[in-house]
């Protein structure tokens, strides 16, 4: 098992990543202090797979188990689903000596976390992410919530976990178009803040989407080591944290528009990623090379990058709504050619769909 840790003063917790990392789970949580009754909240996919061997290790180092079973899907990612969880916690005598287990993607991870984070005003809360996409990302940093009809994450709370535990043989069941759109944030984390990392995924694409344990070993761990000393530097997006929303400001924009249902949210952020490459190189952050290398990548991995045909009034109702818009503008995040990051304040929202072209 490797071990990192996220720097967070009174806060701060460990990442613990590694082949059968479930079998030790029990022992995780009683290593990071954890105890009393514990609450495993999950979707029937993830639950069938995995809840048996995360009960046995629960029950083997003492803890009392309460399983929580959740509809699965980006459309139940509501504070009526979260209202369900309230219920069954309240009806099962649960207090806050109890603790949260996320067993699941990104979405179980959000709700369970935002529940976490309210009920009873706060109790302890654990992340077993079991998708790429929430390994590399989303089971990091305390990011937690709900969306609304009306836009994505818009309702939620900053509440970091006491512990994540993110078991890579998991990704051995996740289907392809799961797995595909986990990658989308991988190269997020490599367009941002690593040119070596960037040219790690390139060059070694195919054994990456055979899922081969040492490259996936590695590009988990990097993105972790990355997110993680971010968010011991900003821990409530205040500053440079706002930089990981790269190609999440068009790409929350096309899950809405899209109703949570036809894009996951890794390929909304791939979508939303390209055209962000075009725009950073229509304000000359760029080259047209770096573009065509960040689409291309992109595009090998299997994920889309064309922006889906809705109208201008559309994107612009819904982008205004966004939780970056300030009396200045929007706050996007461009790349600085590939490695590097600024971000740059948009009063004209809607140029955002037109500027620099399509970037072919």
């Amino acid at each position: 098992m490797e071990r990192l840790t996220v720097a967070l003063a009174d806060r701060s917790y460990d990442i613990v990543i590694g082949d059968g990392a479930l079998v030790e789970l029990g022992r995780s949580c009683r290593e990071a202090g954890l105890s009393g009754r514990v609450v495993v909240v999950t979707n029937p996919t993830v639950g069938r797979l995995y809840f048996q061997p995360v009960h046995e290790s629960l029950a083997a180092a003492g803890y009392d188990v309460l399983k929580i079973e959740l509809p699965d899907g980006e459309t139940y990612k509501t504070v009526a689903t979260v209202n369900s969880i309230y219920t069954e916690l309240i009806a099962n005598g649960c207090d806050r000596g109890c603790f949260l287990l996320a067993l699941g993607g990104g979405v179980i991870g959000d709700i369970t976390g935002f529940a976490a984070a309210t009920f009873l005003r706060g109790v302890s809360f654990v992340q077993v992410p079991t998708t790429l996409l929430a390994q590399v990302d989303s089971s990091v940093g305390g990011k937690t919530g709900v969306n609304h009809e009306l836009g994505k994450n818009l309702i939620g709370a900053f509440y970091q976990p006491r512990l994540v535990v993110s078991d890579t043989e998991t990704l051995s069941t996740l289907e392809e178009r799961d797995f595909v759109s986990g990658l989308a944030e991988v190269v997020k984390y490599a367009v941002l803040f690593d040119a070596d990392f960037f040219s790690f995924l390139s060059e070694n694409r195919e054994e990456i989407l055979l899922r081969r344990r040492a490259p996936l070993a590695h590009l988990i761990r990097r993105c972790c080591e990355l997110k993680a000393g971010v968010v011991a530097l900003d821990e409530r997006e205040s500053g440079i944290r706002a930089v990981l929303n790269y190609g999440h400001t068009l790409g929350h924009a096309v899950e809405t528009l899209a109703g949570y249902d036809r894009y996951r949210h890794g390929e909304a952020v791939a979508i939303g990623m390209a055209r962000a490459a075009v725009i950073s190189a229509s304000y000359g952050y760029a080259t047209h090379d770096d573009t065509v290398r960040i689409v291309a990548l992109l595009r090998t991995l299997g994920l889309p990058t064309e922006l889906p045909p809705f109208t201008g009034e559309e994107y612009s109702t819904v982008l205004l709504r966004d939780k970056k818009v300030r009396e200045k503008g929007l706050t996007f995040v461009c790349n600085r050619g590939i490695g590097g990051y600024l971000l740059e304040q948009v009063s004209d929202i809607p140029s955002l769909l037109t500027r620099g072209g399509d970037g072919g």
